[in-house]
């Protein structure tokens, strides 16, 4: 199960990154295991496409690995990595044009392979998806990165606030008016079938 990053967590990454400063290969393979769902989670946040936010997740470790001379020990280790994926992603975006569209394939953990197949199961398979991927869709970018590093990268509201730069309070407000338009949203099409 996973589980949040705590201070001691953030020491560890830190001392990673210090090692890795002096060539240390695996420190970085630990530094990697230790915090790629999360890095993964926050480039899906942004590009909402799993094959490139693995794309991106890559150039952030390598990125990391190349650069990791610069990074100058602050206690938060996680921030300095954030932002080399959020600079990834969005030069990403930039320079394939790419246009955004919700995909939950990354978020289908769930193995249906031991049922038997069912045409009337796949369709409401897909039904659900459908709904949900639209219902995300009503949301902004922001709200929808907030819900994205909250629920798939399981970070506390003030880890998402350390890593948007942006006030806890308004990090808050904003998850729950998020999370409000999906209910509603979802609400609604469920009105409809």
């Amino acid at each position: 199960m996973y589980r949040l990053p705590t201070q001691k967590d953030q020491e560890i990454y830190d001392e990673y990154l210090h090692r890795m400063q002096q060539g240390d290969r695996e420190a970085f393979q630990s530094l990697y295991e230790a915090a790629a769902r999360m890095v993964y989670a926050y480039a899906l946040s942004i590009l909402q496409n799993p094959q490139d936010a693995e794309e991106a997740m890559q150039d952030t470790f390598l990125t990391a690995w190349r650069q990791c001379g610069t990074y100058a020990s602050s206690g938060k280790p996680l921030a300095w990595l954030f932002t080399i994926v959020r600079n990834r992603s969005y030069a990403l975006l930039r320079s394939q044009s790419l246009h955004p569209s919700v995909s939950l394939e990354s978020l289908d953990t769930e193995d249906l392979s031991w049922q038997p197949y069912s045409e009337d199961l796949e369709a409401e398979r897909f039904a659900v998806r459908d709904s949900l991927v639209k219902a995300l869709a009503c949301l902004t970018d922001q709200e929808r990165r907030l819900i994205y590093l909250h629920v798939i990268a399981s970070l506390k509201h003030r880890e998402i606030a350390a890593v948007l730069h942006l006030p806890l309070a308004t990090v808050l407000s904003r998850y729950h008016r998020a999370i409000q338009k999906l209910r509603r949203e979802l609400s609604g099409r469920q009105e409809n079938f």
